[in-house]
């Protein structure tokens, strides 16, 4: 729960923007925080190194992928990103070839630096920026509800679109980088069957990396603890982020496999050396709340408890689903959408500035309920760890907001 200044309770429903693993004042976050404190908050890892830094990489390339051999820390999303874009862009430099171009989906987001938003397809957070970006081959996102034809139909399209480029391009393309299942900030648009995995041929086939975008995804969010693990793919580089520390402190991490960390080793008159860095890379009281966290997902059993949570989730969005005005609901996990729209037939949304999204969202606070919207998609994203009675107290506040004021709502517009 968050609370108020007036002592007000609300259920966490979208995690405090996607981060929140295991709730608010968790005491074994807490204590681990207190007693890294204890004994040093920060030194750099230009050079050097401190044990929670360590232990953590440790236990990160312990979980993921196993072909993800190397940790290189950062402090968000964003910055995950760009040193994932960055190191596929110099992995060819250093060895001599010219890659300098990326695929990604349409309507994708991977945070907010140059770099980021290059790869970026969301038009409302990015078009003003266009003049300062470094060109990206664009795909169409495969988005079953507004594509005419089946999802399968949808899915092949997609993956047909990024085979023409690689077909014509291949040869000065580094990566093709995608949000693994889940287009978060688009308004959780949930990827066909098997999508993942047609990426990763392809990516395969044309000898290009695969860059997989895990910051909102990974730590259980899709029913796993990577969004990957669902269709058995290894990336060659995976950013993380949000709830690498349970959502308590900033920290990031780009992982890599050995070949390409292989590829920035040499002499020092060779130049090889991969220069980036932050002055709070790594830090140690947020490296010392990831190691907490992930103790957490083993001793609670985190990810084994998911199935009935993700099913509870299931079964109220059907129910929704037949409401008035709601032409979409999304489920991918613990991570869900509801997409409200004019008519139910056509698809037609509403004009942006009525803001119907917003106006739902804020008529269920006073309920007891925190939410967030994306424009006219309602998100549901409570903590992973969340209990079934709490998740049950939330799901029934926006079931009730979406039945009962959501038509009052549209008729005050």
């Amino acid at each position: 729960y968050l609370i108020n200044a007036e002592g007000g309770r609300y259920i966490d429903g979208v995690s405090s923007l996607w981060c929140n693993v295991h709730g608010h004042r968790v005491k074994k976050i807490d204590d681990a925080i207190k007693n890294q404190l204890d004994k040093i908050a920060h030194s750099t890892l230009l050079g050097l190194a401190q044990t929670k830094s360590i232990e953590l990489a440790g236990k990160l390339v312990a979980i993921t992928p196993k072909n993800l051999k190397k940790v290189f820390y950062s402090d968000s999303g964003a910055t995950s990103v760009e040193i994932a874009l960055k190191i596929a862009y110099q992995y060819y430099h250093n060895r001599g070839q010219k890659r300098d171009k990326f695929i990604a989906l349409g309507q994708s987001y991977h945070g907010d630096t140059i770099g980021s938003v290059s790869v970026g397809g969301i038009e409302l957070f990015h078009s003003i920026f266009k003049p300062m970006l470094f060109e990206t081959y664009f795909v169409p996102a495969p988005f079953p509800y507004r594509f005419n034809g089946t999802a399968e139909q949808c899915k092949q399209f997609t993956l047909e679109r990024i085979e023409e480029i690689l077909k014509k391009h291949s040869g000065n393309i580094a990566a093709v980088i995608a949000e693994p299942l889940v287009q978060g900030a688009a308004g959780i648009i949930v990827h066909p069957k098997g999508f993942l995995k047609g990426v990763r041929e392809l990516t395969k086939k044309y000898g290009v990396f695969l860059i997989a975008d895990e910051v909102a995804t990974g730590f259980g969010r899709t029913g796993k603890m990577f969004a990957c693990e669902n269709e058995d793919v290894e990336p060659d580089i995976m950013c993380l982020a949000k709830g690498i520390t349970g959502g308590y402190l900033p920290l990031a991490a780009t992982l890599t496999t050995q070949e390409i960390f292989d590829a920035f080793l040499g002499s020092a008159d060779e130049f090889k050396t991969f220069y980036h860095g932050h002055t709070y890379t790594g830090n140690a009281l947020a490296c010392a709340a990831a190691l907490a966290s992930l103790e957490l997902f083993e001793e609670n059993k985190i990810i084994e408890s998911l199935p009935p949570k993700i099913d509870l989730i299931a079964g109220y969005l059907k129910k929704i689903s037949a409401l008035d005005f709601i032409g979409d609901v999304r489920q991918c996990g613990l991570m869900a959408g509801i997409e409200i729209v004019q008519d139910k037939e056509t698809k037609r949304p509403f004009a942006y500035d009525k803001l119907i999204g917003a106006k739902v969202c804020e008529a269920m606070r006073p309920k007891g309920a925190m939410m967030r919207p994306l424009s006219d998609v309602i998100v549901l994203m409570p903590p992973v760890a969340i209990d079934s009675e709490t998740l049950k107290k939330l799901l029934d506040i926006v079931y009730d907001t979406i039945k009962n004021d959501l038509p009052t709502i549209v008729n005050l517009i």
